[in-house]
């Protein structure tokens, strides 16, 4: 019986040996693996998930005077607040010639039945007789 507990004894010393040497990794010492230990345990955010406290630091990969310079621009551009359509209409730009559209509104300001419309004169149909002063002297030029 004392030699089974000797045996024993001497496999738990053993056994307890190779975990201490199982246990350090190459190249670092039990002294630094428990410093490295002690310093994680009294770390303040050692339990905490990421962002739970707040965004992360921020890290920009923009150049600083680019993004400078675009805001200085941004700021004194004279519309930089200001929805489409909240300072009047859009600028007309025509894509008919002008001295035509004016001939057109004089033929329909000077015609003599502008007024009548078909069927508005006992469902009958109208047909002008008379000729349009604005497109007679129109064609006499």
């Amino acid at each position: 019986m004392k030699t089974s507990k000797l045996a024993l004894a001497a496999a738990f010393a053993v056994l307890a040996v190779a975990s201490a040497q199982a246990q350090q990794p190459a190249g670092r010492t039990r002294e630094a693996v428990e410093a490295e230990a002690i310093a994680a345990a009294h770390a303040p955010n050692q339990n905490v998930t990421r962002g739970s406290r707040g965004a992360d630091p921020f890290t920009s990969t923009a150049d600083p005077e680019a993004v400078y310079k675009q805001a200085v621009d941004t700021a004194h551009a004279p519309n930089q607040n200001v929805t489409r359509g909240s300072r009047g209409a859009d600028p007309f730009t025509s894509s008919r010639d002008p001295a035509q559209v004016y001939q057109e509104a004089l033929a329909t300001a000077a015609a003599p039945d502008q007024n009548v419309t078909g069927g508005s004169r006992v469902n009958s149909k109208v047909i002008s007789t008379m000729q349009n002063p604005a497109l007679t002297s129109a064609q006499a030029k």
